[in-house]
Parts: structure tokens; sequence; C-alpha cells
């Protein structure tokens, strides 16, 4: 169902506390009653699955008498024997199907069993997210005014309805989200808490997946980030260098889910994944998981986190260089490229009116000519929107200029990404040391993380064409990181 841990949560604390020298096991041993209902859950884990092999042995023995003949065919024909045509559904046995790809078809036991565990986990993560602001609050004693735990109605959820002959029941996805209500709790300093049970506007309630709930929410905020845990805490790796692969783009993401024959669907939110492809679960919650970070960002979240469930990992992922796990970003480059002579009327036509203005050192059509390997344009349906040029020089420093964005398309994030694209490129050139000159734009470059220099700062090659009548202001931003950029993205004005 997705809401159960590993393990207990008291003997999860306790071994964590003390591998980390935190306390001794006796003091381990002291941890109050109140924190040890979790292992009550045990009981109610086997008991629902219990139940559940009961009921599938159940139909699995009226399939094998009443479909006898229907199944032989269907395993002679290369299919899955116990599940729908077209070899998608999942079984518990050798009949009945209890998932359809990767979604559960919640029938009314089911049901009651999630209303049970959701209200259980929703009233455990309020009582914790209440302990903590207590404990804060011994220090500073408005800290319980200062933030609360809300959870409600904040979504309505649909039935998936009956799809490839196989009917969900009471599973569902999500409808509409109350996002302004949502953002009232927000702007309060109060934390929205979402339980996987959506109600429709006639009153019934359904079991909607977690992971689509998730990415449908953020999608509807315009979340800067959506974060996901892995329960087996699998990573992508590069195969030379086994070394983490911190960013993915989402044409790459997209293209590891086609190269493994798995297909997301964002609308209801389910994965189909390919029988033959041989995948442990592992290596398939990876990718599902991926999935869904896909999802979100095609709604409009800006950055996707998968990480592993262990100590520290999240403060990892946030706040240092090389994080913990994989961040998957949006396409915010696509469209640019490498200009061309066939470029060079473009070019010069969006940039002559700055030049007229005295914003533009002149740059006639023949120097643009004689200069274009060193350009980039950004496209739009062929249109010619921004461009800029990126120069190397020796020591390990890169200039960028001449970046000009089309009237009608500035304050839309087209300036940012070619700036954050030849800083990535000048990063990849071993040119960490980024310079730019300029009369007129300083503040917007300040902006950017760039610093005043004075004019012994630039490379020497640089220094000695350096117009002094011009008097251009030099800024530089050194690039230590390209998770540095990663993080500069996030407030950009899109």
């Amino acid at each position: 169902l997705g809401v159960y841990p590993s393990a207990p949560l008291d003997e999860f604390l306790a071994d964590s506390l003390v591998s980390y020298g935190s306390l001794t096991e006796e003091e381990a041993a002291q941890i109050p009653q109140e924190d040890r209902l979790l292992s009550a859950r045990m009981d109610r884990i086997n008991a629902f699955n219990s139940a559940l092999k009961r009921r599938c042995d159940f139909h699995n023995n009226n399939n094998n008498n009443n479909n006898c003949s229907s199944s032989n065919s269907s395993s002679k024909d290369g299919k899955n024997g116990g599940g729908n045509e077209n070899g998608k559904g999942k079984n518990s046995g050798s009949g009945s199907v209890v998932r359809y790809d990767s979604v559960r078809i919640t029938d009314l036991d089911t049901l009651r069993i999630v209303k049970e565990e959701a209200g259980f986990v929703r009233f455990e993560v309020e009582r914790q997210l209440g302990r903590a602001l207590h404990l804060h609050g011994t220090v500073d004693h408005d800290a319980l005014s200062d933030g609360n735990v809300v959870s409600g109605n904040f979504y309505s959820a649909q039935p998936y309805g009956v799809i490839d002959g196989v009917d969900f029941m009471y599973t569902g996805y999500p409808r509409r989200f109350e996002v302004d209500k949502i953002h009232q709790v927000l702007q309060s300093n109060d934390v929205v808490l979402l339980t996987p049970l959506g109600s429709s506007p006639s009153g019934e309630i359904f079991n909607v997946n977690t992971e689509h709930l998730a990415a449908c929410v953020a999608g509807s905020l315009k979340a800067a980030k959506v974060i996901y845990f892995t329960n087996h805490g699998t990573a992508f790796r590069e195969k030379n260098t086994n070394k983490l692969v911190q960013n993915l783009k989402l044409s790459d993401a997209k293209n590891v889910l086609e190269y493994n024959n798995i297909i997301i669907n964002n609308s209801k939110g389910f994965a189909t994944i390919q029988h033959d492809a041989n995948l442990t679960p592992e290596v398939v919650e990876a990718f599902v998981k991926t999935g869904w970070s896909i999802a979100a960002l095609e709604k409009g979240v800006k950055r996707a986190h998968i990480i592993a469930p262990i100590n520290g990992a999240l403060l990892q992922e946030l706040y240092t260089r090389d994080g913990s796990g994989t961040l998957i970003s949006r396409d915010i480059y696509e469209g640019i490229r490498n200009a061309n002579v066939n470029d060079v009327a473009g070019i010069y036509e969006l940039i002559e009116p700055l030049v007229s203005a005295g914003y533009l050192v002149n740059r006639p059509k023949n120097v643009l000519e004689k200069d274009i390997a060193s350009y980039y344009v950004f496209t739009r349906d062929n249109l010619i929107i921004a461009c800029a040029q990126l120069k190397l020089f020796e020591n390990g420093y890169a200039e960028i200029g001449c970046m000009v964005v089309k009237k009608e398309y500035r304050s839309q994030g087209r300036g940012d990404a070619m700036l954050s694209f030849l800083e990535r490129l000048s990063v990849m050139c071993d040119c960490p040391n980024v310079f730019v000159l300029s009369t007129q734009t300083m503040e917007w470059f300040v902006e950017h993380g760039y610093k005043a220099v004075e004019v012994d700062k630039l490379p020497p090659s640089r220094k000695k064409v350096y117009n002094y009548q011009r008097r251009s202001k030099i800024y530089m931003k050194h690039i230590k990181n390209i998770r540095d950029l990663d993080a500069a993205e996030l407030w950009w004005n899109r």
C-alpha cells in the first residue's frame, strides 16, 4: 500500500541512535512507550497479508475450476495465464489480478484497510511534528504558534473505472486540487498533509497512488521541488566509473524509460512495464520513481529529486553541492544551439537596435560571419529570439558577450537559460572563471552571482585588447560545481 516502513519505527530509531553514538543501549531502551506504538502495526500488516492471501486463494480456486481452458490457452499464446489478455495484470497467485501494471485494484475490504492505515499514519505524522514543535518551543515559546500540521479535503478524486476489461473498483486518481486553500495554509507557515484517500463530489472514497498524488499537487502548486524516496536505495550510476549520476535532464530521463520499455500514464498515474524486461524489483522501483518525476516536471515543477532512505540523505541532497541522489530537471535549454553562417542576418537584426543605442559594440556582418563559431542562438519556431557569444581564454577563463534577448521574449527566463547554458559550457571546457563586460546591464549580472573586478583580473590576452575609452565594467564569477548552477536555476523568473 506504500505506507509500511521496512521495520517498526521503535527498532529503527533505537538502532540508529545507538549506531551513531548518540545514545547508549541502556538509554535507547528508555525511549518513551508512546514511540513504540508503531510496532503494533506489524499485527495489522500480517492480518492484511493473511486476508489478502485467503481472498486470492479463493478466487484462484474459482478460476482454476471454471476457467481452466481459457487459462491454458492464454499460456500457450505466451501470455500471462492469470492476467488479462494484454498480459498487463499482476497476480498474487495463478489467478486473481490484484494489480494492473503498477496500480493496485482496490476492493471494499482493501479500501477499509487503507482507511485504517492512512488514518494511523496521518496521526503519527501529526504527533511527531507536534512534538518537534513543542521541543523547539522550549527555546522559543512562540514556536508553537508559528507552525502546525493541517490535513483535510484539499483535493478530490475520481475512479479509474474499467481499463481493458479490468474493474479498478475503489482505485482512483486526482481530479482537482484546492490550490487557493493550500496556499492559504502555507502562507500561515503551516504544513499541509495529504493522504492517499480522495473523495469524489458524490462522497465516494478512492485509493490514490501516492507518487502520482505528489506529482499532481506539486504541479498544481508550481512547486520548486518534489522529492521521492526509494524503498531499496536504488540509484543511477555511470557504467564506466560507477559514479552516482547526479543530474538528468528531462529528455535524458525519458530516453532511459523508453530504452527500458517503461511507459508512464500521466493522466491516471500508472506505469506500464514489459514483462520480458527481466528487471529486478529494485530497478523497477527506480524507473517508476523516475516516471513520476517526469510527470511532475511536465506539470510545471522545476526540479525532482530521487534519494535513498538513509540517515542524512535529505539534508545532504538539499544542502550540499554533490547531493546524495539524482536530480532531474526540465529541458530549459531546449532551442539553444551553435550558430552557423545562415544565422548571421538574424543575429545582426537582433543586436542592431542595441548597437545603435550604444549598449553593444558594433559588430558588422563580416565580423559576425568570421566569429560565428563562438556564437549561440536561442530559437523558437526557427526564429532567433536570443543570442550570445562565448570566448575561451588561457588559464581557465571564459568571456560571455553580445547577450541579447528579443524584446517580446524578455522576463520569460530566456536570458537566464542562455547565461546558464554558456556557464555550463565553460565549466565543461575547464574554464570555471567566467567574466562579462557591460556598460548598462551590470545589476542583472550581479543578481546572477557576478562580482565587480578590476582590469588586472582579466586573462593577459584579454587585458591587452581591453577598450579603456569605452571603460566597460568587468564582472566575474567562479563556478565551483555544476550543482551550483542547478541550485541557482530555482530562482529564475520564468
